[in-house]
């Protein structure tokens, strides 16, 4: 893994040097703009519209837009004393619970790892929170911007979370459209419910691929071997106007059916997956750590 990040975890007076690695990776298909009648990728410059030129990057500065058309200008010197940048610590703020903090808050996912003689110092620490059932919020500074920070025990290892300021978070009231007063038919609640419960299981990462990046790897794989793309015709959308029915339909879709061991076998819901552009899907996403990329609320 490549290091993101090295410095320490702080929290009162005691220190431990750590390196972070990003726990996560971008499995998006990139994908470049053309030029149909050659074939040759586009490229982007950098010009400017009055000067009518190329511009080269030791005369671009970073400015902010305080009117339309009126900017102010700022050297990088001056943006770099902001964002305290070359501080190195991440510093331990407060523990909490994780259950006290939504979902909506956590952005990206790191791994800690102790650096230099860290170890003992790292593993107390892991101890302590993994026992003490809490999590740490902290201050960090990463890549010139200062974000908050959830550092929690995974499996074996201290994670920490950037996560939203709440100023940054939109709030619902801003949503258009929510019904101001909810009135609900109590036959339609028993059976939305039922069907919840039927389809409760246990959470498993391993179930859930990407489709669309399968077909479009597949799409891709055809394209190069020169083979002839058929498009699947568009499915017929059911508009369901009973709610009732609907909901009875969907409970009988997905009701458990015993099975030749006795044991009850729920049934694959009616939902079915994107069908594959082209030819059957040969490529397989890789499989995925239950350990490592999961999120766990406790």
């Amino acid at each position: 893994m490549h290091t993101v990040w090295k410095g320490a975890i702080s929290f009162g007076l005691v220190h431990v040097p750590v390196k972070m690695f990003s726990a996560t990776e971008d499995k998006d298909i990139s994908m470049r703009y053309v030029h149909k009648v050659c074939g040759s990728p586009l490229s982007y410059v950098r010009k400017c519209p009055v000067c009518e030129k190329e511009v080269e990057w030791e005369e671009i500065s970073k400015g902010y837009e305080y009117e339309k058309g009126k900017f102010v200008l700022f050297e990088k010197e001056e943006l770099e004393q902001l964002s305290d940048q070359n501080n190195k610590n991440i510093t331990i703020l407060d523990f909490v619970d994780l259950t006290e903090i939504d979902p909506i808050y956590f952005q990206k996912t790191y791994y800690l790892s102790p650096d230099q003689a860290g170890s003992n110092a790292y593993m107390l620490l892991m101890e302590a929170m993994r026992q003490s059932g809490k999590i740490g919020i902290a201050k960090i500074s990463i890549r010139s911007k200062s974000s908050l920070a959830a550092i929690r025990v995974l499996d074996e290892c201290l994670a920490i979370e950037t996560i939203f300021y709440p100023d940054e978070i939109r709030p619902v009231s801003q949503v258009p459209n929510l019904p101001e007063h909810t009135v609900v038919n109590e036959k339609e609640m028993d059976m939305a419910k039922m069907l919840i419960e039927q389809l409760s299981t246990p959470f498993d990462p391993n179930k859930y691929t990407d489709d669309y990046r399968v077909a479009l790897l597949q799409l891709i794989q055809n394209k190069v071997a020169g083979e002839e793309v058929k498009i699947a015709p568009a499915r017929q959308e059911n508009n369901v106007i009973d709610l009732m029915a609907a909901l009875q339909a969907s409970i009988e879709a997905v009701k458990p059916i015993v099975t030749d061991t006795g044991k009850p076998k729920r049934k694959r819901s009616g939902i079915t997956k994107p069908e594959t552009v082209g030819v059957e899907s040969s490529i397989k996403p890789k499989p995925r750590s239950t350990s490592k990329n999961k999120k766990t609320v406790s």
